[in-house]
C-alpha cells in the first residue's frame, strides 16, 4: 500500500473543482492535500499495525531541506517499509523549477534523502521531461534503490459553454488507460539503462496490463485510477494474474520481468 503524498506540514490542496473524468482516464489537480507527517504518525500509523500489508510512504517537499527532514521523520516509523519520493514538485528556493525536470536538482535532493534514511528509497519520476533515462540514471547514481514511473502527465479540459477551464487550477495530472502506452515506453527505456527495480505505473486496469509492464522491465506495479472505477480492483487483478499464468504455463511471475522480445 502506498500512501498519498505526505509533507512536513498539512496542506489544504487546490480549490475545487479539482478532479474530472476524461474519455480514457482522469485529470486531477488535488494539490497534494494531506494531513502532514505528524498527523499521519499519530492517527494513521495505528491502523497500519492492524494489517499485514507493507506500507510505502510517499513524501515530498518544497526545498531539499524539507525533503530530507520528511525522510528523516518517516525513517523513524517502524510501520513504514519504504519511502517513495515524489520529485514532481517545485524548488521554491530556485524559482519554482521542478526537482523532477532537472537531473542536477533531482540528484541533489535524492542525495539528501539517501543520507536521511536507511529504508529502501524509491524515486517517482515525472514523464514531463525531455529525457527520462537521464533523470533515472541521475537518481540511481545519487542513491535511489528503486524507481517508480510514471507520475501523471500535465493536461487540461475546457468547458465549451462557459469557455473556461474545467479545473479550478486550469491544468491537472492525467492518469488512467490513456497514458499506459507512454508509461510502458518509459519503463522499457529505463530498464535498458539502470539495474535497480522499477515500479510500473500508468493505466493498469487488468492482469494483462500487469504482464505488459513486467515484460517491459518492471518488477512491480501500482494501481491507482482503476480503484476509482472498481474499489478492490487490485485483488481482482492479482487473482486474474494467477489465472493468466496458469493458462500460459508460467510457473514464476518473476520470469516475465524484462521478457520483451524486440
Amino acid at each position: 500500500m502506498v500512501t498519498k503524498g505526505l509533507s512536513l506540514k498539512p496542506r489544504a490542496g487546490n480549490p475545487t473543482p479539482r478532479i474530472i473524468e476524461t474519455p480514457a482516464g482522469m485529470l486531477n489537480a488535488i494539490g497534494l492535500q494531506n494531513v502532514g507527517i505528524d498527523a499521519f504518525i499519530a492517527k494513521k500509523v495505528p491502523f497500519l499495525r492492524e494489517i499485514d500489508t507493507p506500507c510505502i510512504a510517499n513524501f515530498f517537499g518544497n526545498t531539499v531541506e524539507e525533503y530530507a527532514e520528511a525522510a528523516r521523520r518517516l525513517d523513524a516509523v517502524p510501520e513504514v517499509a519504504a519511502l517513495e519520493m515524489n520529485i514532481s514538485c517545485p524548488n521554491v528556493k530556485e524559482g519554482g523549477i521542478l526537482f523532477g525536470s532537472d537531473a542536477v536538482r533531482a540528484a541533489a535532493v535524492v542525495t539528501a534523502c539517501r543520507a536521511a534514511t536507511s529504508k529502501p528509497l524509491i524515486v517517482k519520476l515525472s514523464p514531463n521531461v525531455t529525457d527520462v533515462v537521464a533523470m533515472a540514471q541521475a537518481c540511481v547514481d545519487a542513491g535511489a534503490d528503486a524507481l517508480s514511473l510514471i507520475n501523471t502527465l500535465v493536461g487540461m479540459s475546457i468547458n465549451v459553454d462557459t469557455r473556461r477551464p474545467v479545473l479550478a487550477n486550469v491544468t491537472g495530472g492525467l492518469s488512467g488507460p490513456a497514458i499506459k502506452p507512454i508509461a510502458l515506453r518509459m519503463v522499457w527505456q529505463v530498464a535498458q539503462a539502470v539495474k535497480v527495480p522499477l515500479i510500473g505505473i500508468g493505466g493498469i486496469m487488468s492482469a494483462t496490463d500487469v504482464v505488459e509492464f513486467l515484460l517491459a522491465g518492471a518488477t512491480a506495479v501500482q494501481v491507482g485510477t482503476a480503484s476509482f472505477v472498481t474499489p478492490g480492483i487490485s485483488q481482482q487483478i492479482a487473482q486474474d494474474l494467477e489465472q493468466w499464468m496458469a493458462e500460459h504455463k508460467v510457473d514464476d511471475v518473476s520470469s516475465l520481468i524484462g521478457g520483451l522480445r524486440t
